[in-house]
């Protein structure tokens, strides 16, 4: 009987940490974008997304060029590794956005997950990218 109770306490402390807990993991639609005090919506009709994976790499298009690389979660920090793109020419609001959040991801940030919101602050709190969960 003892073993019983240890054993489903156990299980009963396992199911409530693994499903109440916020994951990065995932792949995530870019929603805004920009200065912290007036983060610009993403470019309308464009497809974004970026998949944070479980093994520690990055991937995604957030309007024009592939990317791909490495990150780390400590706490509410993310560190990430170097992220390299194709190439191509981007313009207007595509290219502005791109730009956005390809430059958040040369450095360590600050992120926050609230349900199905992503929200990434680099570290000198000036920009910000918020994506929500695909």
């Amino acid at each position: 009987m003892k073993k019983l109770v240890i054993g489903l306490l156990a299980l009963f402390v396992l199911a409530a940490c693994s499903g109440g807990s916020a994951t990065i993991v995932g792949t995530w639609n870019l929603v805004s974008y920009g200065s912290t005090s007036s983060p610009a919506p993403a470019a309308p009709g464009v497809d974004t997304s970026i998949e944070f994976g479980s093994d520690g790499k990055l991937n995604g298009n957030v309007g024009c060029n592939q990317f791909n690389g490495d990150y780390k979660v400590d706490g509410d920090t993310i560190t990430f590794g170097a992220v390299v793109s194709t190439l191509k020419f981007c313009e207007g609001p595509v290219g502005d956005q791109e730009a956005a959040t390809l430059a958040l991801f040369n450095e360590s940030a600050a992120f926050v997950i609230d349900g199905d919101t992503l929200t990434i602050t680099s570290a000198d709190g000036n920009s910000v990218i918020v994506l929500a969960r695909k």
